[in-house]
């Protein structure tokens, strides 16, 4: 079972367009997870229907027992988060402040406060259209901790990968290259980088690349939007050939990428005429760059 992951330097580029068109490529030849956590839209392109899910803990957050608290004030004094509010005759503990530090648990001379598990997302397995699974999450608002989240939806893609024999895993990662991006290139065996010709990608591009470099990890790329700007074009095209990427393709701006999102189809599906024997084209020399 071999692992691709598709990731960007910052969003907007076309990132989750294509892990859809190479999913919807390979049907059920892979399975499919959605490690952009923090903004998860894979659903949105495939029809799914959750099979398994479960809420995700972690981390901790202080809880103030009311029957217990006396009402003392040493807990929102001394706390530097500003979680603690004051209500009529008890303290209160505001959980999109409170940074689980346990500070106000060790100095609470009533035994009022209670460090609990932090409830900062769910995780679900499910089946979509194009007869295989999909492994994906969905971070909550001030939700900490995405990296570990990701790692989870990960995991269970591997597993469900092995256990139902599957050749490959395609993964949606994180723009960025932050805790949740690094996560999904973990242990992963090809990277594919999607951008596009503008000031803010390109920079972004520089990053990503950096990191990948780092992890010694074989890249790729697809410029979409190509006809944006032509000199940044091709100061992309010569950066990537400085940096031995292999440019797989071109996509000019299309408005039927916009509207294959909308008809929740992957591009390839919606517009096969124009992008079907591209994306087969990406997929065969991703798979030679797999079997070397």
């Amino acid at each position: 079972m071999k692992e691709v992951v598709v990731i960007s330097g910052k969003g907007g580029t076309g990132k989750t367009t294509i892990t859809a068109a190479l999913a919807y490529h390979l049907q059920d030849r892979c399975i499919v997870a959605d490690c952009d956590v923090d903004a998860a839209d894979m659903h949105l392109i495939f029809s799914n229907k959750t099979v398994e899910s479960r809420k995700f803990y972690s981390g901790k957050e202080a809880v103030i027992n009311r029957e217990l608290c006396k009402n003392c004030g040493i807990c929102q004094e001394k706390c530097r988060f500003d979680a603690i509010k004051s209500l009529s005759n008890y303290k209160k503990v505001d959980p999109f402040a409170c940074e689980g530090c346990g500070l106000c648990y060790h100095l609470c001379p009533y035994g009022a406060i209670g460090m609990v598990d932090r409830y900062v997302g769910d995780f679900f397995i499910s089946d979509i259209r194009t007869n295989t699974k999909m492994a994906h999450a969905k971070l909550l608002p001030g939700g900490e901790n995405s990296g570990k989240l990701v790692v989870e939806v990960k995991n269970e893609a591997k597993r469900l990968a092995t256990e139902l024999n599957k050749e490959y895993v395609i993964v949606d990662g994180s723009p960025g290259i932050g805790c949740p991006v690094i996560a999904s290139l973990s242990g992963t065996d090809l990277a594919l980088l999607v951008t596009e010709p503008t000031m803010s990608a390109m920079h972004d591009l520089k990053r990503v690349v950096e990191l990948l470099q780092k992890f010694q990890i074989p890249t790729a790329c697809i410029i979409n939007k190509s006809d944006l700007n032509k000199e940044i074009l091709v100061e992309l095209r010569e950066f990537l050939k400085k940096n031995d990427i292999l440019l797989l393709t071109e996509f000019n701006y299309n408005r039927n990428f916009i509207y294959a999102v909308k008809s929740g189809q992957a591009i390839n599906e919606y517009d096969p005429f124009y992008t079907k024997e591209t994306i087969a084209d990406v997929w065969d020399k991703l798979e030679i760059m797999l079997k070397k």
